[in-house]
């Protein structure tokens, strides 16, 4: 109890800094009830923020840039992407309310959006027995809403009004992965290496779909409901316009999961495929998927590379950028050992689809 005391303590002020700022925006009285900090949060500080606005319980979350992040990634572009989606409804989001791209009154940049209070996002509350009759609908419909994604043409977002479009999706995806691996490892790492050469030589040609990439489509950062419906898909910070396999393939990469026979903790991943195609009118390309998914480990292994970086030579030493950067980085080294060995047993992870 002295912990969660102190920690409110210590919120207050951010918390009243931000009443302040909202009855500005909104132009009516504002007052704080409640904030809290809400765990995990690796590039973005996360807040549950409780107001009284003019008299009225509200609702809402900042995010706000940390000292140090575990990735790098572009505030405005992901505003601009929570305003495509909710505006289109593709898929569920929050309200996005207000961006701040300055430091100014809370000392660092910031957004508000809306609560949405049906739901949670923990992967382990999945294995609670409450939950074990709804898990194939929830699977279902994890994968119904990414393959609409996947199906929604980006002009109708309108996301290429604000993002480039590559000409050629999985070139440009490893070139921006490799740079970070070059640009953060600590040491030389031959399994990062012995992937970026087979990626090179096995690329994909251009790819016959664009659509808004969702980046991190994966269990923990979606809220779902004991009904087993997705009520927001969170944590844009990594949308871009690519191909629509790369969200699939990284939603059932072997980290995500807990056994090797489901995807996402869910279903068996051949029914989180049929799910895809069907939702998508995509007919995956199996060798173009077979890339995509050796790339979603290597994309991984390079975030965990980064946050190595961070937290050794960053401005924090959150704990999350350690746990990161050093068993997360071991499993996923595991990983892609499995996918390129010519004699992999697949032991503990499932083999490429």
């Amino acid at each position: 109890m002295t912990n969660d005391v102190n920690t409110a303590d210590r919120l207050q002020p951010l918390g009243e800094l931000l009443a302040a700022y909202m009855s500005r925006h909104w132009q009516q009285p504002c007052t704080l009830q409640q904030i809290l900090q809400i765990p995990g949060g690796a590039s973005r500080e996360t807040y549950l923020v409780h107001l009284v606005k003019a008299g009225d319980p509200v609702g809402v979350v900042m995010r706000r840039d940390p000292p140090s992040s575990l990735i790098d990634t572009e505030r405005t572009l992901e505003y601009q992407t929570y305003q495509a989606v909710h505006r289109h409804g593709v898929v569920p989001v929050p309200e996005p309310i207000v961006l701040e791209t300055q430091p100014g009154d809370l000392q660092r940049p910031f957004s508000v959006m809306s609560l949405v209070s049906d739901g949670q996002a923990s992967p382990t509350a999945m294995d609670e027995p409450a939950m074990q009759g709804v898990l194939e609908k929830l699977g279902h419909n994890k994968w119904r809403l990414l393959g609409q994604l996947g199906k929604t043409p980006i002009s109708t977002l309108g996301v290429d009004a604000f993002m480039p479009i590559p000409d050629h999706p999985a070139a440009h995806e490893l070139a921006y992965w490799q740079g970070v691996i070059e640009q953060d490892l600590l040491h030389p790492n031959p399994i990062a290496a012995t992937a970026y050469r087979w990626l090179e030589k096995n690329l994909p040609p251009p790819s016959p779909h664009l659509a808004l990439v969702h980046g991190d489509y994966r269990t923990g950062n979606y809220l779902y409901n004991p009904q087993g419906e997705i009520t927001a898909v969170l944590d844009w910070e990594m949308a871009h316009i690519g191909d629509p396999l790369e969200d699939l393939a990284w939603s059932l990469d072997p980290l995500w999961s807990n056994s090797p026979e489901l995807a996402g903790r869910l279903l068996p991943r051949a029914r989180a495929l049929e799910i895809w195609q069907e939702a998508s009118g995509i007919t995956i390309d199996r060798t173009a998927f077979r890339w995509w998914q050796v790339f979603a480990s290597f994309k991984a292994l390079a975030i965990w590379i980064s946050s190595a970086e961070d937290f050794v030579n960053g401005d924090t030493k959150e704990p999350i950028l350690a746990m990161a950067g050093w068993p997360m980085m071991d499993r996923q080294s595991r990983i892609l050992l499995e996918r390129l060995s010519p004699h992999g047993t697949h032991t503990h992870i499932p083999p490429l689809i």
